[in-house]
């Protein structure tokens, strides 16, 4: 079941005197959560589990967020932000064609192309600055693999993902 409110960002501290907040983005670009006109903050007295709180100004530093949030005015109400993870709702996030939210691969199966051996589920998306890894959950641990073409063949959400596994990728006897 897909979750409706995805993890986008973590606010890592204050900045300046005015209570805006710096922000680490956990998007393809901070400009996406810079875009967002909400962002949700988990609140267990909320109907949904999850609180909105509106994006008054939003601008991108290098890679990280500055926000300026709805009801937050001083470094004080800030620094009690400091590590509160951000959500978005999923309608608000843009997927261009082709592409899919992290959320949605992990728990898929990583499928054999050619035979149909299923070698494990996909616990994790690490993403690094050659690249994104497949953290792959499997018997006795966990593999890495590149998310490239020459080894993820295709992904299909509702069967898995499709691999083309070399020799010695996963330990085979």
């Amino acid at each position: 079941m897909k979750r409706k409110y995805i993890e986008i960002g973590k606010i890592t501290r204050p900045h300046g005197v005015n209570g805006a907040v710096r922000t680490e983005a956990w998007c393809d670009s901070p400009s996406v959560l810079a875009g967002m006109k909400a962002v949700f903050v988990s609140d267990p007295t909320a109907p949904s589990g999850y609180r909105a709180i509106k994006v008054v100004k939003a601008s991108v530093q290098k890679d990280r967020v500055l926000l300026s949030l709805e009801g937050i005015s001083s470094v004080e109400q800030a620094e009690r932000l400091r590590d509160t993870v951000l959500f978005a709702d999923r309608e608000d996030i843009p997927v261009k064609e082709g592409a899919y939210l992290i959320d949605d691969l992990k728990g898929l199966p990583l499928i054999d192309v050619r035979d149909g051996r299923v070698y494990g589920t996909l616990h994790d998306v690490l993403q690094g600055a050659a690249g994104d890894l497949y953290e792959v959950s499997v018997e006795g641990g966990t593999v890495l693999i590149p998310a490239v073409r020459e080894f993820v063949k295709s992904i299909e959400p509702e069967k898995g993902i499709f691999i083309a596994p070399i020799p010695g990728m996963f330990d085979e006897d």
